[in-house]
């Protein structure tokens, strides 16, 4: 007899393109061998796919307090300087916001801009446009320029997810590039969405107000970044990829009534002892000044001799005393996809975590980011850095120890598991606003 499914489980039964956002075509050899020979949006609506809202249980928060109060925080302090596995990301001196003017390292304004080129389809395949070949003085850590191409509008991620599946059958994907795409990405005039903001704060523990929390612009902008990363000349394939790290800087804090002007490009690919790593950078911009930035940092696993950096081996120090637990429930995953857009399947059923490698589900990272950032929500200043490297997945469900400390300059934070590993060690540094 088949057990019945939990209303809170992960769904099993699913084609591989409904675990991603709908139900699709049966992949034939003749759609195979056709997916590249015409773009997407030739011939049909890349955006005609079905996301799983209506498959993820409805209201209430994801995490539920046990044994410790959320608000048995020490007294706040200021906000920490935390600098991220490879060290900061330079900012480009070339590149500015949409719309406007930029910052040079030192925080001055610039106006020097990168070209323009509009693209009609923010879906569709960007090969030749992304990677013609490097302009003079470009490395694989970064082109010394980057062409802008302007989006429409925000892709939809459910074709970009099935295109990076296409891409890692053998025979169907396209060789990876050796550096990073001499491009940047951005779409213009970005709205907040008033009640989607209400269910992510729901589902990541924030209070529901109309300031936005600082990982709401990341949501906001992902579906850009994927549309860079699902590029075929990302030196990094996305089925596979570990999101290791991300740093958020807020400038000042950003309303439900701003519309945000999003930019994304590549930088700093450089070696690891697992393979290779890169930045992404996602920038967040009000009428012509940035108020927001993320940078994403991915491992890309490849057997490499020698490789880059290595961790460090020792023994690791004793956890704090836990400042609260949470309970983790199993609707964690379908329920941050629901309002994140982030469908990936590791985060969303058994079936497609088992694909990947892993034993069940697990969070998405950024969920575990924001879940901490809305335990310090009281304590964090106008403007202000939050960086986290990101350990062990948090598996669903589960049950995770977070704990924050006053630093120098602001908060160290963690979460552990049950055993005192880490899933989560960020740190919150504050900063004079723009």
């Amino acid at each position: 007899m088949a057990r019945r499914r939990h209303r809170d489980e992960p769904v099993d039964d699913l084609s591989v393109g409904e675990l991603i956002d709908g139900p699709t075509e049966t992949l034939t050899p003749e759609i195979l061998a056709a997916a590249f020979a015409a773009p997407a949006g030739h011939g049909r609506d890349p955006d005609a796919t079905r996301d799983l809202t209506d498959l993820a249980p409805a209201g209430g928060p994801t995490a539920e307090p046990t044994d410790l109060p959320p608000t048995g925080l020490p007294p706040a302090g200021g906000p920490t300087d935390f600098a991220p596995a490879g060290g900061p990301t330079a900012e480009p001196a070339d590149r500015h916001p949409v719309g406007g003017r930029g910052r040079e390292a030192d925080g001055s304004r610039s106006g020097r801009s990168t070209s323009d080129v509009v693209s009609g389809d923010a879906t569709g395949d960007l090969t030749g446009q992304l990677l013609a070949g490097y302009p003079a003085g470009a490395s694989a850590a970064g082109p010394a320029t980057r062409t802008r191409l302007t989006l429409p509008r925000m892709p939809s991620t459910g074709p970009l997810y099935r295109r990076a599946l296409l891409g890692a059958i053998p025979g169907l994907g396209r060789r990876r590039g050796d550096g990073v795409p001499a491009v940047e990405l951005s779409v213009g005039g970005v709205a907040v969405d008033p009640e989607r903001l209400a269910d992510y704060d729901r589902v990541c523990g924030f209070r529901l107000a109309d300031r936005l929390p600082a990982t709401f612009p990341h949501v906001m902008g992902f579906p850009l970044a994927l549309r860079l990363i699902t590029a075929p000349e990302f030196p990094i394939p996305l089925t596979g990829v570990v999101h290791v790290g991300n740093r958020i800087t807020v400038h000042r804090p950003v309303t439900v009534t701003d519309r945000l002007d999003f930019t994304t490009w590549a930088e700093n690919l450089r070696p690891h002892e697992r393979g290779r790593q890169v930045d992404v950078v996602l920038v967040g911009s009000v009428d012509g000044e940035e108020v927001w930035r993320g940078v994403s940092t991915y491992l890309g696993r490849q057997r490499t001799p020698g490789g880059g950096d290595r961790r460090d081996r020792g023994e690791r120090p004793a956890p704090p005393a836990a400042t609260a637990r949470w309970r983790v429930a199993p609707r964690v995953g379908t329920d941050y996809a629901r309002v994140s857009g982030d469908h990936n399947p590791i985060h969303t059923s058994r079936l497609g975590a088992r694909l990947f490698g892993f034993p069940g589900p697990i969070a998405h990272g950024m969920w575990s980011k924001a879940r901490c950032l809305a335990a310090l929500e009281n304590r964090l200043p106008e403007a202000y850095t939050v960086d986290v490297s990101f350990k062990l997945p948090v598996p669903l469900p589960s049950t995770v120890a977070f704990n924050a400390t006053p630093a120098a300059d602001g908060w160290s934070f963690a979460l552990h598991d049950s055993r005192s590993r880490p899933h989560l060690l960020g740190e919150v540094k504050g900063r004079a606003p723009y």
